[in-house]
């Protein structure tokens, strides 16, 4: 069981940056790789941004390529994910989540989620 807790969420201006943060604890933080995901009101949660557990492996949904980045710090036990140039369609709740094994996919089925945070990009 690992137990993930998300910060750094809020109301940002379009065109703006946020960087959101879990922190995990329970289980050895670099046995799982991470991912981020979101749900916009009315929608289906949907992928966002996965990576390995060493950090070597990255994968994003296509509306956020070149725009944000999943980074992850196994020391701190904490995966980021920076969000740049932020666009009023990325208001959404975000989750962070964890999956076990060093390889696989690293979209796909989390086993272990985060509460969410509250994203508001405003015009």
């Amino acid at each position: 069981q690992v137990q993930l807790v998300e910060s750094g969420g809020g109301l940002v201006q379009a065109g703006g940056s946020l960087r959101l943060s879990c922190a995990a604890s329970g289980r050895t933080f670099s046995n799982y790789r991470m991912g981020w995901f979101r749900q916009a009101p009315g929608k289906e949660r949907e992928f966002v941004a996965g990576i390995s557990w060493s950090g070597s492996r990255t994968d994003y949904a296509d509306s956020v390529k070149g725009r944000f980045t999943i980074s992850r710090d196994n020391a701190k036990n904490t995966v980021y994910l920076q969000m740049n140039s932020l666009k009023l369609e990325d208001t959404a709740v975000y989750y962070c989540a964890a999956k076990a094994g060093y390889s696989g996919d690293l979209s796909g089925r989390y086993d272990y989620w985060g509460q969410g945070i509250q994203v508001t990009v405003s015009s």
